[in-house]
């Protein structure tokens, strides 16, 4: 997979270099501020963007900003976005953007090597990842409100999987269920939230939009 690395710390860039070359990835380049990364991924468009949330020059949101404006000009590109802390704002905004192709996970998550690569892989499919804490957070209060507090306990399951960006067979999996089960599951929480099929617009997304009150 073609890979460019955006992050301000040369020691992790350099480090998250080497690991995505010893996996067998190729890194295309890797910068320290977001005009570099905008740059790089225009000149040669890779299958994955992994960005620092907060960049030069401000070390606010500059690396966020760039990560929406890829994703706004190149929709084909994968972003992984890197944060220190969970940040609502920023997990939220990444969530109310089409998420296929999209990823936000806490730098700790780097460290869980196969969970990283994992979430890589998955971003650069044009899955989705979420960090399982970035979730937890973001959900944290919401689950009892309605419409939501009308979820079942193994809804509410179904729904952080399909907020971490995990699809119906991996779910399947992690709750030791049949993908058949996980499907009613999941029709029954959209029904509950009140979404139909709506034209262009995935009723995944929007039931994860719904369930953490954006």
């Amino acid at each position: 997979m073609r890979v460019i690395v955006a992050e301000d710390s040369a020691l992790l860039r350099e480090g998250l270099v080497r690991l995505l070359e010893d996996e067998g990835h190729r890194v295309i380049a890797s910068v320290g501020d977001a005009d570099a990364l905008l740059s790089a991924v225009r000149e040669d468009a890779p299958d994955v963007a992994v960005v620092d949330v907060r960049m030069p020059p401000t070390h606010t949101d500059e690396g966020l900003r760039a990560a929406v404006r890829i994703r706004r000009e190149l929709p084909d590109v994968g972003v992984l976005v890197l944060s220190q802390y969970v940040e609502k704002r920023y997990a939220t905004r990444l969530f109310s953007e089409n998420t296929a192709g999209v990823g936000y996970l806490l730098k700790d998550r780097v460290v869980e090597v196969d969970e990283f690569l994992e979430a890589l892989v998955r971003v650069g499919g044009g899955g989705a990842a979420f960090d399982p804490e970035v979730v937890r957070q973001l959900l944290a209060g919401s689950s009892r409100q309605d419409p939501q507090g009308r979820l079942t306990e193994r809804e509410r399951d179904v729904m952080d999987l399909m907020a971490q960006g995990h699809t119906n067979p991996a779910i399947a999996a992690r709750l030791f269920v049949s993908q058949s089960a996980v499907e009613k599951h999941a029709n029954a929480i959209f029904d509950k939230l009140d979404l139909g099929d709506t034209a262009g617009y995935s009723r995944r997304v929007l039931a994860v939009l719904r369930h953490i009150g954006t």
